[in-house]
């Protein structure tokens, strides 16, 4: 009788899941992530010799200090939200945005309004269906300019009397969830699951007393939904010599994605490496070949002038940094359903760290 193949041990535990969940349930807005700074810190801190936080909130946990080489891991720890911007007299709030939010998306939907007084509760309102369409108007359809809050208050008087302010910061109540066949769902997957994945390298090598001949810079970066902000200044301070960064990719086997224009990438087939200019073609080659020999699947993307991630920030910061990109598939982007899949989780991790015990200060990388 054949043996049946026994299932590869997962290498996530119970703490570092409930980890996860905790810090998907909690809000980093652009500008505002200090929140989930906080719980990743807190977490990271066994794993690492000793941390920092930068001026506008990048938080960095260092193993090896000590070593005069230095590889950056990084993802960023920013969501995307929305801005109080205007109370009517009727105690209705209007937006804008903060990040690339998807107004489509908002009707009817659940939100926290981060005042001075700590979270309100509030919805997108939305009108009926009855009353959006009628003889030969055209059905109404949401923009950022027609969209309001309701938070339940009648006037002016009463908005503020909550703490909610001009600038109070807007996000999405959704927290997470597990669907079939090891799909996870959740709010602001993009990127927190990369500051998941990141700190899940570092507990690997801290446990299994793995000695690095460089000092790993384990990076959070702020900012990235409106411009690579908080990777732009950190890869000024550390000038790393190598960066290795992760952030999401568009699974685009769901209806409404042009595979022509997207590339062929599937939730649940492995990470995924992209050829760009900004990505170092002899470091993924070394990421490539360290897939192969260690069986961890890889899906494949090109990115042209741009990867619209942290790694442009890092590729071209200082006298030029050798960078690469490791992304997990993801469905729904920018939406309140994010989802992704448990296997790619741990396939990227693997491949992350799998790298770094790869790499030296004597790694060659020089093009000539």
């Amino acid at each position: 009788m054949a043996k049946t193949p026994q299932k590869k041990k997962s290498i996530l535990t119970d703490q570092s899941f409930t980890f996860l969940k905790n810090y998907i349930n909690n809000a980093s807005p652009v500008g505002f992530e200090t929140w989930g700074q906080k719980l990743w810190l807190e977490y990271l801190k066994p794993y690492v010799d000793n941390s920092f936080v930068d001026t506008y909130g990048t938080a960095v946990g260092i193993i090896s200090p000590e070593n005069k080489f230095k590889v950056v891991i990084e993802a960023h720890a920013d969501e995307i939200s929305w801005f109080v911007n205007y109370v009517t007299p009727e105690g209705l709030i209007y937006l804008k945005r903060n990040g690339g939010v998807d107004h489509q998306t908002a009707p009817a939907s659940r939100v926290f309004i981060h005042g001075k007084k700590g979270p309100v509760k509030g919805v997108f309102g939305w009108p009926a269906i009855h009353t959006r369409i009628g003889g030969d108007e055209k059905e109404k359809h949401p923009k950022t300019e027609n969209l309001w809050l309701d938070c339940g208050a009648r006037n002016r008087k009463e908005v503020q009397a909550l703490g909610i302010h001009i600038g109070a910061v807007v996000t999405y109540q959704d927290g997470f969830d597990e669907l079939a066949n090891g799909n996870y769902v959740g709010r602001a997957f993009d990127n927190r699951i990369g500051g998941f994945m990141i700190a899940e390298v570092a507990r690997l090598l801290k446990e299994n007393k793995k000695k690095l001949p460089y000092g790993l810079y384990v990076v959070n970066a702020v900012q990235e939904e409106i411009g690579l902000r908080g990777a732009e200044m950190i890869a000024r301070r550390i000038k790393p010599d190598i960066a290795i960064v992760t952030d999401v990719t568009h699974d685009t086997t769901t209806p409404l994605i042009n595979k022509n224009i997207e590339g062929d990438i599937s939730c649940g087939k492995g990470p995924s490496l992209a050829y760009a200019p900004a990505v170092h073609n002899k470091l993924l080659a070394l990421v490539e070949k360290v897939a192969t020999d260690k069986n961890i699947d890889v899906q494949w993307r090109a990115l042209s002038r741009s990867t619209g991630t942290d790694t442009d920030s890092f590729a071209y910061s200082n006298d030029g940094c050798p960078s690469v990109l490791i992304s997990i598939p993801l469905r729904y982007m920018h939406t309140t359903v994010e989802m992704l899949h448990r296997d790619d989780i741990e396939g990227t991790i693997r491949l992350m760290y799998e790298t770094l015990l790869t790499l030296s200060p004597k790694t060659n990388l020089s093009y000539l």
